[in-house]
Parts: structure tokens; C-alpha cells; sequence
């Protein structure tokens, strides 16, 4: 629970730069909430050093740092709060009130683990190949959806809530409103094209009434559209039946898959980064593990020292 005194300890710069992330990035209410909680943590500990938070060093954010550590958070706490340093810091920069980012050299904190649950490529092949075999516009719905969400990693609230116009314009590309109202261009597979165009032909069925719905996934309920917790639960049904065990799949376990598969294949961090919509590449360090496994395998197959041991 956070200490009562850090409200108090907001300087101006502080909420100048959170004022920016609404201004300039439409960042949402709990979005500034928590990075003005983390910054507070930050201003609370460098007070009691008798430091300000605009003149901290590296060395100072370091000790932030261990001191975290020491006090049993986590590394995705950890994490979290470098994040927000080094947003806050470059913003510092950029404004011209320092002229160094004391954040450059700090490494990010390991997460200790991988992923916990992965689906392989045979496994998505596998709700895929489920998926298309069911008859009827439930079939062709579930395909979409399934199609859609593999080829683009969205988050399962953007894709459920996907405006019909997200798809009216280039059929290559499909428009994603992310979090804080941030669009991004993600590319979709031709299998994902193919799948929404048939899709589209029974979809004024899932419409309430008959109307027209603005909602690319329409359903009877009270929000217009598909709910996250009901595409959940036509998903487990479906890894049921591809048996697959239904607690190694979720909608967020085939975002991750979606990243993974791609960075196995050659893509590079920061083009998925774009495509995952994560506003910091720090939060998708959590798949530099992958990097790591690809890095030393092509390291064992090419270098020359390397082959040369195995002969």
C-alpha cells in the first residue's frame, strides 16, 4: 500500500511531464495514476538523501533500485518503476532542464523467468485448423476472431471492440485504438484477410435487432459487442475440442504466442513492440528470452570457432 506522505511529494516537473502524457499521448487515468505513484516512491526515497528528484544521479537510481530489492519487490515492480524513470527522465531532457539522461545505463531488472505459458506453433495450427472446420457464421466468427488475433497481437479488449472501420480502409492493414486512445497500424496475414471476408457475410446476424452495428464483432448484449469473457470461454471450448489443455489457452497466452512466434522467425524487437502497442520497448523485454535462445543459436551454427569444435 502506498506511504500517505507521497502524494505530498509531487514536485511541478513531476506533474508537468504527467500533464504531457495526457496532452501528447492521450494517456489513460489509471496509466498517469500509476506512474505518479512510482515517481512519488522515487521523490520519497532521494528526500530522505536529501535530494531532489531532478538532480538525481545514476548512481542515486541505482540505489533506488537495490534499496526495492532489499525490500522484497518484485521485478516486474522493479521494472515498472525504471520505466517510469526513464520516461520521466527523458522528458527532462527533451524539455531542456537537464542536459544527461541519468537512466541510459541502467540495465532493466531480469525477470527471473520466462513466459508462464506458451502455446507452439503446431498448437495454434491446431485451434486454427478447429476453428475453420466448424460450419455456420459461429464458425466463421470464431475463425476470424482466432485469425485476427494471431496476426496481430492485439489485446483481447481491442479486439473485441474493433470499430467496423477498422477494416474499411487498406484490407493489408487493420486500424487498433490502444491504450489511451493511441491508433497503430498492424499488418494482417492474407489467412486473416480471407478469414474476416467470409466472416463478413454473416455478420449482420450476431446484430441486436437486425440494426446495424458499428462494431465489427457485434453481439445481442448490452455493449453492442462481443465481451472478452465470452470470447474466453469460446476459446476454451475450442482447445477442448483440438485437445489442447484449456488452461494453456487464453486470449492473452495467443498475444504472447503472436510475439514469440514472430521473434523466432527473425522479427526485431521494436517492430514488435509497435505491433504489441507498447508504449515502452522495456515492457516488451519480457521476450528477450527468445532473443537470447535465437542469438546463441545462430552464434553455434555460423561462427567459424564454433564449427570448427564440432568437428
Amino acid at each position: 500500500m502506498p506511504r500517505p506522505a507521497l502524494a505530498l511529494r509531487i514536485t511541478p516537473r513531476i506533474e508537468a511531464f504527467l500533464e504531457m502524457l495526457v496532452a501528447e499521448r492521450g494517456a489513460a487515468r489509471n496509466t498517469i495514476d500509476s506512474y505518479r505513484r512510482d515517481l512519488a516512491d522515487v521523490e520519497s526515497f532521494l528526500a530522505r538523501r536529501d535530494r531532489g528528484i531532478e538532480a538525481a544521479s545514476t548512481a542515486d537510481l541505482r540505489d533506488y533500485l537495490a534499496a526495492l530489492n532489499a525490500g522484497g519487490a518484485t521485478a516486474s515492480t522493479a521494472a515498472r518503476r525504471l520505466s517510469a524513470m526513464r520516461q520521466f527522465f527523458r522528458f527532462l531532457y527533451s524539455e531542456g532542464v537537464r542536459g544527461d539522461d541519468p537512466t541510459t545505463t541502467i540495465e532493466s531488472p531480469r525477470r527471473g523467468r520466462p513466459l508462464p505459458k506458451l502455446l507452439s506453433e503446431d498448437e495454434v495450427s491446431q485451434l486454427l485448423a478447429r476453428a475453420r472446420a466448424k460450419r455456420g457464421p459461429e464458425g466463421l466468427r470464431l475463425t476470424a476472431l482466432l485469425e485476427t488475433l494471431y496476426a496481430t497481437g492485439m489485446r483481447v479488449s481491442e479486439l473485441v471492440s474493433l470499430p467496423l472501420s477498422a477494416v474499411a480502409r487498406d484490407p493489408r492493414y487493420i486500424l487498433v485504438r490502444g491504450k489511451g486512445g493511441k491508433e497503430r497500424l498492424v499488418p494482417l496475414s492474407e489467412p486473416a484477410r480471407e478469414s474476416l471476408n467470409g466472416y463478413k457475410s454473416v455478420r449482420g446476424q450476431f446484430c441486436r435487432n437486425g440494426v446495424e452495428s458499428p462494431y465489427l464483432f457485434p453481439s445481442r448484449g448490452g455493449s453492442g459487442y462481443l465481451t472478452r469473457h465470452r470470447f474466453a470461454q469460446l476459446l476454451k471450448q475450442l482447445s477442448i475440442e483440438a485437445g489442447i489443455a484449456p488452461a494453456k489457452v487464453s486470449p492473452h497466452v495467443l498475444r504472447h504466442a503472436f510475439a514469440t512466434h514472430l521473434l523466432n522467425r527473425g522479427a526485431d524487437l521494436r517492430s514488435v513492440q509497435q505491433m504489441l502497442g507498447h508504449a515502452d520497448i522495456a515492457t516488451t523485454q519480457i521476450y528477450t528470452h527468445v532473443l537470447d535462445e535465437r542469438l546463441k543459436s545462430l552464434v553455434e551454427t555460423h561462427h567459424p570457432l564454433a564449427r570448427a569444435r564440432r568437428r
